[in-house]
């Protein structure tokens, strides 16, 4: 390439960066015109932009981009000068003429120069139409398929040109911000630069034993400095030879230079170390913002959007958003853009009502579309609500019915919020035919979907009449995650702080059970309680703490107590994934490094809660046991309880826990069954009627099972004739006892007859 060809590519970068920055003024700017065309600033803008666009085409060469600017700079000159008054279809020219420079700037782009002709006859019919032949003199190209949102037809005008909406650029390309010239630099790099700083100031963190060490060193030092001053002293006193008190002297001298240096090294190791953290945090902090994007890059096109998509429906819509600095992580910006696209469709489509229907039920004839971004708790809060009609219930539960999702008494008994869960469902729709914009289906599930692909949520209230609010939770950043660390077996653990309720200390007697599960009471209501020593399959703590350190979790309306060692405290983790040839680890999302280098495992609250109901459905959840109560010097028995009648599984449990034994319980025959395989029990007593398997099915297949045949086995069932107990009993359990006579001391004098006491 020659020199003025790489000159000529350089200025063609120039202006295709230029005309995006410009084309985004002219976009907002019209926008803004198109609700008060009298807004000096934004005419003056708009002109200003044009006119920059205009100068720029013309330095690289582009005569299309030059012709196209200078009949929109005419417009707005005239609209500036008072002899034009924008009207809609105004904007919708000039709207379709910032597209077409888009277009025109970017390199290797069809949908450019092609159009022109088109767009320039329209302009002029617009600004002097006695001076523009009939349309149908016109010989136009056949217009570009139009990417959704389809462009409105103009309100009357001479020519028209269809010009393809250039795509909006992604989060964080703006050649332009502020001011600032950007860099285009890879996610992965940035990912990479972002993994190194943490590693770097890590790093650091292992100078600390170094400099504690020479500082230690400094201090044995001078203590034997001063012994030798000492011995020096005895030996003068006496009379030892003056061959003795050289060797002494030069001695001391050796040590003095020994400690300048010592110190002086202890010094620059301090001041080394200072220096390199508050440099490798800076570094940290750095990469990190490099991450973080204000919301509005997520909206780029989205007003023009909503205003495009409601004209061609026939409806004035308005879209307001407040938060647009609102940092949020590059990633996540870019897979919010779909979910909000579809949301922002949905409520334009659904929502916002024609104008004569708004008139008539006492709104203004435009609606209103509101998008508000927040921060709260690590999280980025999103409101997405119109002022439309809402969600017509009747309408709601007849699709429901005639889909055959639930029966109409049903359905006639749901509460709002249960009807409008159902628009979430895969295919669902209350569109009768499907048009260009919606009722095919794909709908809030797939907005759920891609939500909750970003460890997010999503709910739907409305208001008949008054329209609907969308609520959506997503982490500010897939990146880094603020967690509070905690102790479990011996090993660091991070919740993080978006699903962290609060933390307690729960006191052992405030502890109460109700049917083998453990609760405590904070605020008004029970909370379940569950160890995670047991949940990440860890050594339970030893402690005799008469207090339990508790951390509340919430995922959605699912809240328990996680009882942990300890709470080693709050901390931003650098997310680093788990290899992916491991898959899905149980409970566990990722991995991070601590100050110290140590590795800690984040937490996955979703699967965590889904590991505790798995547990609870099996009747394997273990108690947490506290003070005198928890002293296990002595291991006690266990015995498993399958019976799936609640009330003799609780009264079993509660008489045999009473008596010492551990208890754990399972609700038939599958779940005490899978219990058995996974765990070591000293006694099985199960029931016969129960759903799934059998009891005569589960004590057969322990006998089969060469780990199992010594089990003993008790039988405690309503069935209390011969033939039954014989049935019981040849299947091979080693005890029949018939719940007709049943009463307390029967049962536990069987079991100690089986097993023993409670201790081993």
């Amino acid at each position: 390439m020659t020199p003025e060809q790489m000159r000529d590519a350089s200025l063609l970068e120039l202006f295709s960066l230029e005309a995006e920055a410009q084309t985004q003024v002219l976009s907002t700017g019209l926008m803004a015109l198109e609700r008060n065309p009298a807004q000096a600033d934004q005419l003056e803008a708009c002109m200003r932009a044009a006119h920059s666009l205009k100068g720029a085409a013309r330095i690289v060469g582009i005569d299309a981009g030059v012709s196209v600017a200078h009949v929109m700079e005419d417009c707005l000159v005239a609209a500036q000068e008072g002899r034009l008054l924008l009207r809609a279809e105004h904007i919708d020219a000039l709207l379709r003429g910032t597209d077409l420079l888009l277009h025109i700037a970017t390199p290797g782009d069809p949908n450019g120069e092609a159009l022109v002709p088109a767009f320039l006859l329209q302009m002029a019919s617009l600004l002097d139409p006695g001076a523009v032949p009939a349309p149908t003199t016109v010989a136009l190209e056949p217009p570009l398929p139009v990417v959704a949102p389809a462009q409105p037809e103009p309100v009357a005008p001479a020519v028209e040109a269809e010009v393809e909406p250039a795509a909006p650029r992604k989060a964080g390309k703006r050649a332009v911000e502020g001011g600032e010239r950007v860099l285009r630099v890879t996610a992965d790099r940035l990912n990479s630069l972002l993994d190194l700083s943490s590693k770097s100031l890590v790093e650091t963190q292992r100078l600390k034993p170094y400099l504690a060490t020479l500082q230690r060193l400094k201090r044995m030092h001078g203590q034997g400095m001063r012994a030798l001053d000492g011995l020096k002293t005895q030996l003068e006193d006496s009379g030892q030879s003056p061959e003795v008190l050289d060797a002494l002297a030069q001695t001391q001298r050796l040590l003095l230079e020994t400690q300048q240096i010592l110190q002086q090294q202890a010094a620059d190791l301090d001041e080394f170390g200072w220096q390199a953290s508050q440099r490798a945090q800076l570094l940290y902090d750095t990469a990190l913002a490099c991450r973080m994007r204000p919301f509005a890059d997520v909206l780029t096109g989205q007003s023009r959007m909503v205003r495009d998509l409601g004209r061609s429906l026939g409806k004035q819509v308005q879209l307001q958003i407040d938060g647009e600095k609102t940092q949020v992580d590059r990633d996540v910006l870019e897979k919010l853009e779909a979910p909000l696209t579809h949301l922002l469709r949905n409520a334009v489509d659904h929502g916002i009502e024609l104008p004569e229907r708004r008139l008539l039920a006492g709104k203004p004839a435009e609606g209103t579309i509101r998008l508000r971004a927040s921060h709260q708790a690590g999280l980025l809060i999103l409101e997405l609500s119109d002022d439309g009609a809402g969600i017509d219930l009747e309408r709601l539960k007849r699709n429901i019915v005639e889909r055959g999702l639930s029966p109409a008494d049903t359905v006639a008994q749901m509460s709002e919020a249960e009807l409008l869960t159902f628009l979430f469902l895969p295919g669902f729709s209350l569109r009768d035919k499907v048009t260009e914009v919606s009722g095919r289906g794909v709908g809030l599930d797939a907005v759920q979907h891609m939500v909750r692909d970003l460890r997010g949520s999503i709910e739907l209230t409305q208001v008949a009449g008054q329209g609907c609010r969308f609520h959506l939770e997503v982490p500010l950043t897939l990146s880094v995650v603020r967690s509070l660390v905690v102790e479990v077996g011996d090993e660091a653990y991070a919740f993080p702080l978006a699903h962290i309720e609060r933390t307690l200390e729960v006191a052992a007697d405030e502890i109460v059970q109700i049917e083998g599960r453990q609760h405590f009471w904070h605020e008004g209501r029970h909370i379940g309680l569950v160890a995670a020593s047991q949940l990440l399959n860890r050594p339970a703590g030893q402690g005799q703490a008469s207090s339990l350190r508790v951390v509340v979790i919430r995922e959605r309306e699912q809240l328990y107590g996680v009882a942990v060692e300890r709470l080693i405290g709050e901390r931003v983790l650098v997310v680093m994934p788990l290899d992916p040839r491991l898959g899905k680890v149980q409970d566990i999302s990722a991995g991070a490094l601590l100050d110290d280098g140590s590795v800690v495992l984040i937490i996955d609250v979703e699967d965590l809660l889904r590991s505790v109901e798995k547990l609870l459905s099996t009747g394997r959840l273990e108690r947490i046991e506290r003070g005198a109560q928890g002293a296990r010097g002595v291991s006690r028995k266990r015995v498993l309880v399958v019976d799936d009648s609640l009330t003799v599984r609780e009264l079993q449990r509660k008489l045999l826990s009473n008596r010492g034994y551990d208890v754990a319980v399972a609700v038939d025959g599958m779940d005490g069954w899978n219990a058995l395989r996974g765990e070591d029990f000293d006694l099985l007593i199960t029931d016969i009627d129960m759903p799934r398997m059998d009891g005569i099915e589960l004590v057969t297949l322990v006998r089969r099972d060469q780990r199992l045949q010594s089990l003993p086995v008790m039988v405690v069932s309503y069935k209390d004739r011969e033939e039954d107990r014989r049935r019981g009993l040849d299947a091979g359990a080693d005890y029949y006892l018939a719940k007709a006579s049943f009463h307390d001391d029967a049962l536990l004098d069987a079991v100690v007859e089986l097993i023993g006491g409670a201790q081993g």
